[in-house]
């Protein structure tokens, strides 16, 4: 048996038992391969970012830089299903319900290429409109829609993956999504430098082998699934929609999802001032937030690693273990955060010449690490009190904080204070402020829902 048969169908090296024994080690080890395999996705755009830089030129990289805002609003909905299959599916793994927990798996892959298809023709359609409407500069429009439309193309293999990983994700499994991104990741970098380097291609040449990547990340998933050992094994024969299954996705995800769309609005609305400052400052932010989200995917582990644990304890009944794995993952997703925007900081001049050597651009992007990444673990509290009130199956409640809270905070920030100093730091402060609101005001629901939760469960099973 070689080694990629050996990853398939390997079972208790992967798996994570929740709901006993100590939680910090298995948190840890949980997050550790997620925090990679976010890394590795960022590395995929963050290639694209600095082979366009290095080799196109200011424009192109400004070009891709300004397409994030406007995919996430778009993508952002239907990912939020992906969050509903992962607590689903975890909750039904820690009570033992194996024939649920199989019907989740088929239902979650049918509908996750359902989904893919549906954002082809959105992503398409929306992609010029989208950027015309956020005031994107003419020299770089033409080079943005081109990279849009070529990367919804691969959406259907995007959106695979994805619930495929956050099946995996349900059962404690973060390794094995690490090492097909990692495969995946390879042949992206090897195809953005001979496309660009070699056969002198534009933002095509960094949009294409994306696309190929994320085929070969979820075939790689896809084929996981079918070999596994367990009651979440795909059988590919077996592929329905259970209308139960898909609703209990929709209950969870649906909020989700439109808490992301409502993070994108907003940032949408951002990324459309900064467009007002030219392509130069479009570049330097775009550069500055790939930097970024190095730091927030590495918080966004443990956030994940709340999602998860939250749900298999939930399953099991252990309320407070939930209690601590709320606990442990808001001293580890900040602790971690400032960490590395500490380390950004310090090393941004360096950093940031990799994505370009202009000095006007490496300026634009020290500005936005200073004040925005050095704040960032406000981030991680929001993201872990929301990711535990979700994996409780309260997944409104969080949609309802970001909208208000965070969203229409931004909006009214945007038109207000920004108008009267409209500066770039005036705008990046939006973000540190309505982090920390929406942490507070979900750290306060989280004991309204314990609380009913408890009366459900009964004082008896609260173990």
């Amino acid at each position: 048996m070689n080694l990629i048969e050996r990853i398939g169908k390997r079972r208790a090296g992967f798996e994570i038992d929740m709901t006993n024994g100590p939680l910090l080690g298995k948190i840890v080890r949980f997050a550790i391969p997620l925090a990679l395999s976010g890394i590795l996705q960022l590395l995929f755009n963050a290639a694209d970012i600095v082979v366009v830089g290095q080799f196109v030129g200011p424009t192109a990289l400004a070009a891709v830089g300004s397409t994030s805002a406007v995919i996430n609003l778009i993508v952002n909905l239907f990912m939020g299903f992906s969050v509903g299959a992962n607590v689903l599916a975890a909750q039904y793994y820690g009570a033992g319900k194996n024939k649920d927990l199989s019907e989740t798996v088929h239902t979650a892959v049918l509908s996750s290429l359902a989904f893919g298809v549906v954002l082809i023709f959105a992503g398409v359609a929306l992609s010029r409109p989208m950027l015309e409407l956020m005031g994107t500069p003419a020299d770089v429009l033409d080079q943005a829609v081109l990279y849009m439309r070529i990367y919804f193309v691969g959406m259907p293999v995007m959106m695979l993956y994805n619930f495929g990983a956050a099946i995996l994700r349900a059962v404690g499994d973060t390794q094995r999504p690490l090492y097909f991104l990692l495969m995946a990741g390879v042949i992206n970098v090897i195809l953005n430098l001979l496309f660009v380097i070699v056969f002198h291609m534009g933002v095509e040449g960094v949009a294409i082998p994306t696309v190929i990547s994320q085929c070969v990340s979820a075939g790689l998933v896809f084929w996981c699934l079918t070999k596994v050992e367990g009651p979440y094994r795909l059988y590919p024969k077996h592929l329905a929609i259970k209308k139960d299954k898909l609703l209990g996705m929709v209950k969870i995800g649906l909020p989700a999802g439109i808490q992301g769309c409502s993070f994108s609005i907003s940032n949408v609305l951002i990324q459309s001032s900064i467009n007002s400052f030219g392509s130069i400052a479009m570049a330097g932010n775009t550069a500055g937030s790939n930097i970024e989200g190095f730091i927030s995917t590495a918080q966004d582990a443990f956030t994940q690693a709340a999602i998860s644990f939250t749900g298999q304890n939930l399953g099991a009944g252990k309320l407070k273990r939930v209690d601590r794995v709320l606990l442990l993952c808001m001293l580890l997703a900040p602790g971690v955060g400032l960490v590395l925007s500490i380390l950004a900081v310090l090393c941004g001049g360096p950093l940031l010449g990799i994505y370009s050597s202009d000095p006007a651009v490496i300026q634009y992007g020290m500005l936005r690490l200073t004040t925005v990444s050095l704040l960032q673990p406000l981030g991680a509290l929001m993201g872990v009190t929301a990711s535990v009130l979700r994996g409780m199956g309260y997944s409104t409640i969080p949609m309802i904080v970001t909208m208000s809270s965070v969203c229409g905070f931004r909006v009214i920030w945007i038109f207000t204070v920004f108008q009267a100093f409209p500066t770039l730091q005036v705008l990046y402060l939006s973000y540190p402020i309505t982090w920390g609101l929406a942490a507070l005001f979900n750290f306060i629901f989280y004991f309204v829902v314990r609380k009913r939760t408890a009366k459900k469960l009964g004082l008896a099973q609260e173990k």
